[in-house]
């Protein structure tokens, strides 16, 4: 059973990280696009399909999936687990900030811009990087 489950978390995990770097991609063309324009309803369709149709199932499996991997392994005991959980409580935020960015873009309330997407787009990519590092080297 471990490694079934540790297999449907490595999925969740993948899908989960597609589409936390898809979104704020789709988020940096929204902000170019004319509030109420057919392009910016357009991209409203598209970010809640990714958030609700993918981002969060995947983020829910990939929660479920490592809590039960992290008590049947006794991972919770090692400190490296303790850093992973950490940054992964952090990428949740970023998640949940997301979600909230995209309620803004639906009801064309976005004060931020292409730059500050942008920006934001690359810290799913380095919290994956320590993530990945912590499980794999298991550093202490």
């Amino acid at each position: 059973m471990y490694e079934w489950m540790k297999a449907l978390h490595v999925i969740a995990v993948i899908s989960w990280m597609a589409g936390m770097l898809y979104l704020p991609r789709l988020f940096v063309y929204h902000c170019e696009a004319e509030p109420g324009s057919k392009q910016s309803e357009t991209f409203k369709v598209m970010e809640r399909r990714l958030l609700k149709a993918i981002i969060n199932p995947a983020m829910i499996v990939t929660w479920l999936a490592g809590l039960y991997l992290a008590w049947a392994g006794a991972w919770y005991k090692s400190p490296w687990f303790h850093a992973k959980l950490v940054l992964v409580l952090f990428l949740s935020g970023v998640h949940g900030a997301f979600s909230r960015w995209v309620k803004d873009f639906t009801a064309d309330r976005n004060t931020r811009s292409p730059k500050f997407y942008r920006i934001i787009n690359e810290l799913p990519t380095v919290l994956m990087i320590f993530i990945v590092i912590l499980v794999i080297v298991k550093p202490f």
